[in-house]
């Protein structure tokens, strides 16, 4: 009696970790999914980064 419940805690204790893998995949392709069909839709990524101008200290100079 006592063993079978030990194996049973243990079981469970092995499958858990397994399951959170397995939503965070799913997470990441309902997010793809997401981004593909705004895609479709016309939205655009834009990245937070922009360049203002030319930066003379990266400008090559002679």
């Amino acid at each position: 009696m006592k063993t079978g419940k030990l194996i049973r805690m243990g079981m469970l204790l092995l499958v858990i970790p397994m399951l959170s893998g397995c939503w965070l995949l799913a997470a990441g392709g309902a997010g793809a999914y997401g981004g593909y069909k705004m895609k479709e839709k016309g939205y655009e990524v834009q990245s937070p980064v922009k360049k203002e101008g030319t930066d003379s200290s990266t400008e090559k100079k002679d």
